[in-house]
């Protein structure tokens, strides 16, 4: 089986910053072992899927892994997977993705950009030392929790957020949530770093559905609802943030790096060892 596949940079300006994510468009949905070993071998952050929706207020059906866990909701891959469609077609304003868990996303195109309307996920206070020691500081401005399990962890300076150096195995011992420290920005309004390694993620790159959870609190914390923020992971990426009622908007580019074929599954007779088992036209291309 021959599955289309792109990785798109999303929330970069550039090739090589942002949030390196993998979409793939199907005809039908896999097995979800299938999208999850899938997802595995693809090994970044998220690998989307996209099917055609049958829902008349829905485009498509679009669900999101880790290389080791289906998520609640992927704000990058989503922001890519609309920079997937709205690219190969010119007069498409807006793309709407129903979801399991998330509701429905939408991608819509903002002048040279995108922006992104995400469900608005307001923390409540909560003590988590816990997770305040797995991030390696002895305490914290406020701690803040969402029950999709999100940790919302208020830093003073974007200095300390920077140089957080967590014990990822400490941090995964309380499962399959994301850890997001967050301060005011130097450079920008707001600063963070987000770890998800109980989902197979030591550090995301940049991620879109911890600014779901961010920026309700920020909204109120600055008295404002629109901002800018810049997640300081080692590729960094820029966000533009606002907050629209029940809504998030975040607004970034995207750089598609790659486009290729994913081929799944071998021949009916497995290649032996030292076999060509690369496609026909690769062959007579580079022979």
């Amino acid at each position: 089986m021959r599955l289309p596949i792109a990785q798109i940079d999303a929330f970069a300006r550039h090739a090589f910053e942002g949030n390196p994510a993998a979409v793939m468009p199907l005809s039908e949905w896999l097995e979800d072992d299938v999208l999850q070993k899938i997802a595995a071998e693809n090994n970044l952050s998220e690998t989307a899927f996209l099917v055609a929706s049958e829902d008349d207020s829905a485009d498509f059906d679009l669900r999101w892994f880790t290389p080791a866990v289906e998520v609640v909701m992927c704000g990058h891959a989503t922001l890519a997977s609309g920079h997937f469609v709205l690219s190969s077609d010119p007069d498409r304003e807006r793309v709407r993705f129903r979801t399991r868990k998330a509701g429905m996303l939408e991608v819509a195109r903002a002048g040279g950009s995108y922006e992104l309307a995400l469900p608005a996920w307001v923390p409540s206070p909560k003590p988590l030392p816990d997770i305040v020691a797995g991030l390696g500081i002895d305490s914290a401005v406020e701690t803040l929790w969402h029950e999709h399990l999100y940790a919302l962890v208020v830093l003073e300076s974007a200095d300390q957020v920077r140089a957080l150096t967590p014990d990822f195995r400490a941090l995964a011992a309380g499962g399959d949530l994301l850890t997001i420290a967050t301060a005011p920005g130097d450079e920008t309004d707001i600063i963070s770093r987000a770890f998800a390694p109980g989902g197979g993620i030591d550090e995301d790159p940049v991620t879109g559905s911890a600014h779901a959870v961010a920026v309700p609190y920020w909204a109120k914390r600055l008295g404002r609802d629109k901002f800018t923020a810049f997640q300081a992971s080692a590729r960094g990426g820029y966000l533009d943030c606002r907050l629209e009622g029940d809504r998030v908007i975040l607004g970034g580019n995207c750089v598609t790096v790659l486009e290729g074929t994913f081929l799944l599954g071998w021949p009916k007779d497995p290649p032996r060892h030292g076999e060509d088992f690369s496609p026909p036209a690769f062959r007579s291309r580079f022979p």
